[in-house]
């Protein structure tokens, strides 16, 4: 399948450093981006894209959310920023579900545990959904994709 990405990298300069939690959680976000997604390019001002698969870099510039996109070669097709604005709270949610997480689970009962997870969860699609929003017209992405491009975003976000 060609609309995917084949590649993704993550620009960290600026970045806190990250937990070992947050650095987990962005390898496990990579490893099952690239193992199934799916990232469509529509076609902009009446030019065709160039198929997939693509190579993406993310970062943060300027207080935005920069995706930057090449084709399986690396010759650059273009880049899109996106503003934070409409990510920040459900990040802070995101971040403050997870850490609820962490703790239950090493003091919680199983049931306790599950509706704290079933709540993470539900935040986390959330951010898909707010990132689909986001991505209209620049970019096609089915749901598990945005939920892993939204772990990554978190990790982005970290400090």
């Amino acid at each position: 399948m060609s609309n995917r990405i084949c590649h993704i990298e993550i620009d960290e300069r600026g970045l806190k450093a990250a937990t070992p939690a947050i650095e987990q959680e962005r390898r496990v976000a990579v490893f099952d981006l690239l193992e199934d997604n799916s990232f469509a390019l529509p076609t902009r001002d009446g030019r065709d894209v160039p198929p997939g698969p693509y190579r993406l870099a993310l970062a943060i510039r300027e207080g935005r959310l920069v995706f930057d996109i090449a084709t399986e070669n690396g010759d650059k097709i273009g880049e899109f920023h996106l503003s934070l604005g409409p990510f920040r709270q459900v990040v802070k949610d995101y971040f403050q579900i997870c850490e609820s997480y962490f703790d239950a689970v090493k003091r919680l009962p199983p049931s306790q545990i599950e509706a704290i997870d079933m709540a993470r969860r539900g935040i986390h699609n959330e951010g898909a959904r707010v990132l689909q929003e986001r991505l209209e017209g620049k970019a096609e992405v089915d749901t598990p994709t945005a939920r892993r491009l939204f772990t990554l975003i978190c990790v982005l976000h970290w400090g």
